[in-house]
């Protein structure tokens, strides 16, 4: 069964942005079924807060202050291996997507085109993870 709050799908953002930020916060909670359980700006405050709450998915950028998200995903996907990363980043090039694809995200979005599309890819996540969890 999922990790939820209040039986929604909770969700940590890793984005160094403040407008992207709380862009992300409004768009993931009107959607139903996702609760937001922390944000973080650097890869240091983004490891401990997501080492912290376990959320069930990561939104997560490239590049944070002082570090990139990879440092992030390659840290705490050891740790918490069912939290589903989704890379919403304005650098959607094809060496990118194959290194965060490979380093475990599930997901790698474009944020001009695709942003629209977070909750979705989030939902679509945490379902697979369900499935796999049920068939274990």
């Amino acid at each position: 069964m999922e990790k939820t709050t209040a039986d929604r799908i909770t969700a940590f953002i890793v984005e160094d942005s403040p407008a992207i930020r709380e862009r992300l916060a409004a768009l993931l909670t009107q959607t139903q079924g996702i609760a937001i359980v922390g944000e973080a700006d650097t890869p240091q405050s983004a490891v401990e807060g997501i080492l912290r709450t376990r959320p069930d998915s990561v939104v997560l950028d490239i590049h944070l202050l002082g570090g990139s998200g990879l440092e992030v995903l390659k840290t705490v996907r050891p740790i918490v291996p069912g939290t589903v990363f989704v890379v919403l980043t304005n650098h959607p090039n094809s060496q990118y997507r194959r290194i965060f694809v490979n380093a475990g995200a599930s997901a790698f979005l474009d944020k001009s085109t695709e942003f629209d599309l977070i909750a979705q890819a989030i939902i679509a996540g945490a379902a697979r993870r369900s499935q796999i969890a049920n068939l274990q």
